[in-house]
């Protein structure tokens, strides 16, 4: 099928700024949908991908964007249900059969697909994608919620979910997020929701003060304290907490080498680390730690669409909040907003919105 004026903007080289493009007519298979996008969140790997030249399972040029909410348009003979439905796309759809899936590892099937990876993804105005796994969305919203500020729960809510999760945080914990931007912060609100003590760790003021009205208990800024210090500091939260937890949950959310050093070097006797963030850049460890300390590390890539419901909820009951941590920009500004990710220059998570499609209202 054919829509008229759909478009997107896409990577075509490492380093380069976006390029619109004009979008090809869809060949949509029996269990494929087409999503008109509502928002589309703007992800520390898109940098990747663009910046670090992280490649992509599909060549260039490719449409990026993963964190995807919208209406459904069009489907498939077999996904004709979906019509109509306002949805989140989860940012890795496993494919439900293969070994990895049918043992309960969905988030390593090497069949899955991944939007602005694998195929074109949601810096769009219409995205087309697999059926399965997609997250229904309840109408109406409650106040305060608007669909395409849902797109972040395709992965910067659900991946630091899914982590938590895994890690199996409970009210007896103190957990600790080292970095607390977009993931770190919805982790912050999570595992203060599940009744965590929460400790968060960044270098900038304004990250801790938000992360400070949304759950934490302790914040500290690693710029100007040593390890030492800081591990102090969380042992002293610890203690005032009354929590009966052994160990730290820690969560790097930072995807920075210094974050990575900064949790790992946090560990203490049967620890647990959750390595959620992603550089490419290579770091010093004494891996000893692990075993010295009986200590666990965890890599946790993205979230299995079984989960986002849960997650999803959290931010229906309004738990988690959304609105502090993102802000809306038209599809037309993506090269320049997309630059100023890359520069910083825009503290929250940017996502982008395509002027033409309102997936507030039923068509």
């Amino acid at each position: 099928m054919r829509i008229d004026g759909a478009y997107g903007y896409r990577l075509v080289a490492v380093g380069q700024p976006l390029e619109r493009c004009e979008i090809p007519a869809f060949e949509l298979g029996p269990e494929e949908v087409v999503v008109e996008v509502a928002g589309c969140g703007v992800c520390h790997t898109d940098v990747g991908f663009a910046i670090d030249g992280v490649p992509t399972r599909k060549p260039l040029p490719l449409v990026l964007g993963h964190e995807v909410s919208g209406r459904v348009i069009a489907a498939g003979d077999k996904a004709a249900a979906w019509v109509g439905r306002t949805v989140i796309v989860p940012a890795v759809i496993p494919c439900g059969i293969c070994p990895a899936c049918q043992v309960g590892r969905p988030t390593v099937c090497r069949s899955q697909f991944m939007p602005g990876n694998d195929g074109d993804g949601g810096f769009a105005t219409h995205v087309r994608v697999p059926a399965r796994g997609l997250c229904p969305v309840p109408e109406p919203l409650p106040p305060g919620l608007v669909t395409e500020s849902l797109s972040v729960i395709a992965d910067a809510v659900t991946t630091p979910w899914e982590a938590i999760r895994r890690a199996g945080v409970c009210p007896d914990d103190v957990t600790v997020f080292v970095g607390v931007g977009g993931v770190g912060g919805f982790g912050v609100q999570i595992a203060a929701a599940l009744g965590a003590a929460v400790a968060a760790i960044d270098i900038d003021p304004a990250k801790l003060e938000l992360a400070a009205q949304h759950g934490a208990g302790l914040t500290l800024n690693s710029s100007t304290m040593n390890e030492k210090d800081l591990k102090a500091a969380v042992r002293s939260f610890a203690k005032q907490s009354g929590r009966r937890g052994i160990g730290f949950k820690i969560f790097e959310t930072s995807g920075t080498p210094a974050g990575q050093q900064t949790a790992f070097g946090l560990l203490d006797f049967g620890g647990y680390l959750a390595v959620v963030g992603f550089t490419p850049k290579k770091i010093d460890l004494r891996l000893s730690n692990l075993m010295a300390l009986d200590a666990t590390a965890r890599g946790n890539w993205g979230c299995p669409p079984d989960q986002y419901p849960a997650a999803l909820d959290l931010v229906l009951q309004g738990k988690v909040a959304i609105a502090p941590y993102v802000e809306l920009h038209p599809l037309d500004d993506a090269p320049a907003v997309f630059e100023a990710v890359v520069r910083h220059a825009i503290a929250r998570r940017a996502i982008l919105k395509p002027a033409s499609n309102d997936n507030q209202e039923k068509p």
